[in-house]
């Protein structure tokens, strides 16, 4: 489909989805993100629902300024994708060690290193500008300086939620490595600190909805939030670079015989700031739940854990800001996924694929996202599908 827009306060909502189909309290969000004084543009992508101050799933593009709700806690939260030169057939019938050799390599859930990983001790992942990356943190907000240690630990870690490690096969029996995680602690206690720092704001004791408070340009606070933010969005591509190291560290060893090669890691933010030009301007482009999809740009858009994921290419259409979609989005939340699913429903919809399959990850549950073919046909003026791979293991906090 092409987008559906109607008509916001200041700038129309262009929308890649049916608005009779998105809930009352996320339309309400958006149309509340469209009074903001600094905005040019809104971009609603399939996957869209209601979040914290703005909906995941949406594009915001604003001049002079940025809302830290809309980027949200997970600063640079993203996915990573890897082909390998593995195929189905060298998959041994019985997952559950690849499993849980890949549970031992990377901490889960609040898990950390018992010391920090030393990048340049993994087989190639990119390490150039470590050092001064780590040297910057003396920069950060002076409030979570003291997180350093822990900062450090956690770099390459998976964390909960809907952060997942899979191992996938695609349509052509090609093996695939895919993970999904981003800032971890760090970013959280970032992003907590500048959205209590902009809700103190004068600018900001107006709006229809606090947690579309923002930073505006030349000010120390936007200075400020913008040097932590870069520096998280930056902390989260090392963190899935790192995990995957050690994700292809597990797959050698486990099929040595088989001597696995990977192709070119793809590796795309989702819940990010982008400094990008529309029309003549210079914007603040926030995607909330979003992929950049820019002309011939790969991207990553997943499904639930036990549905299948999509490799795609971007159109740049510069309608949506050249973005896309960054999963399938939630239908439910988390808590009506507990009160409707139990585990015997997580059992049925996750057949197939070795995986948790007890009560603290029923919020996960396929049944509580929307469609992903569905979400995968409504943006095909954003992207072309490169791939659809399903998962065969699944790893989650």
């Amino acid at each position: 489909m092409s987008y559906v827009e109607i008509p916001g306060a200041k700038v129309p909502i262009r929308m890649w989805t049916d608005p009779a189909t998105v809930e009352d309290a996320a339309m309400r969000q958006l149309q509340n993100v469209a009074t903001l004084p600094w905005i040019k543009g809104l971009a609603v992508m399939p996957d869209v629902h209601y979040g914290k101050g703005a909906t995941v799933g949406s594009v915001i593009a604003m001049q002079d300024a940025v809302c830290p709700a809309a980027v949200g806690v997970d600063i640079g939260c993203g996915m990573s994708a890897v082909k390998t030169s593995l195929t189905a057939n060298d998959l041994p019938g019985d997952l559950s060690r690849l499993r849980s050799r890949i549970e031992q390599a990377i901490p889960v859930g609040r898990g950390m290193h018992e010391e920090p990983v030393d990048p340049r001790r993994l087989h190639g992942p990119a390490t150039a500008g470590w050092d001064d990356f780590w040297r910057r943190f003396a920069g950060v907000a002076e409030a979570v300086r003291f997180r350093e240690e822990r900062a450090a630990k956690q770099m390459g870690t998976l964390g909960s939620g809907n952060h997942f490690v899979e191992v996938c096969v695609d349509t052509a029996g090609a093996v695939w490595l895919m993970l999904h995680s981003g800032s971890r602690n760090i970013g959280k206690e970032l992003a907590e600190h500048h959205i209590g720092v902009a809700q103190k704001l004068p600018h900001n004791q107006g709006l229809v909805d606090r947690d579309l408070a923002v930073f505006v340009a030349d000010t120390p606070q936007m200075a400020a939030y913008r040097n932590d933010l870069f520096w998280a969005q930056e902390y989260a591509r090392y963190n899935r670079t790192i995990m995957m190291a050690l994700l292809k560290d597990v797959i050698r060893k486990e099929f040595k015989k088989a001597k696995p090669v990977f192709e070119p890691e793809i590796s795309c933010h989702h819940n990010y700031v982008a400094e990008e030009r529309y029309e003549g301007m210079d914007l603040l482009v926030t995607r909330k739940g979003a992929i950049r999809a820019g002309s011939g740009e790969y991207g990553i858009i997943p499904g639930s854990m036990g549905t299948g994921s999509y490799i795609v290419r971007g159109l740049g259409n510069e309608k949506s800001f050249n973005s896309a979609s960054h999963g399938a989005g939630r239908r439910m939340s988390r808590n009506a996924a507990k009160r409707r699913f139990s585990t015997k429903d997580l059992e049925e919809q996750t057949r197939g694929v070795e995986c948790r399959k007890d009560a603290g990850v029923v919020d996960e549950i396929p049944g509580a996202y929307k469609p992903i073919e569905q979400v995968i046909e409504q943006q095909r003026d954003l992207v072309e599908v490169v791939a659809k791979l399903k998962q065969v293991v699944c790893v989650k906090g």
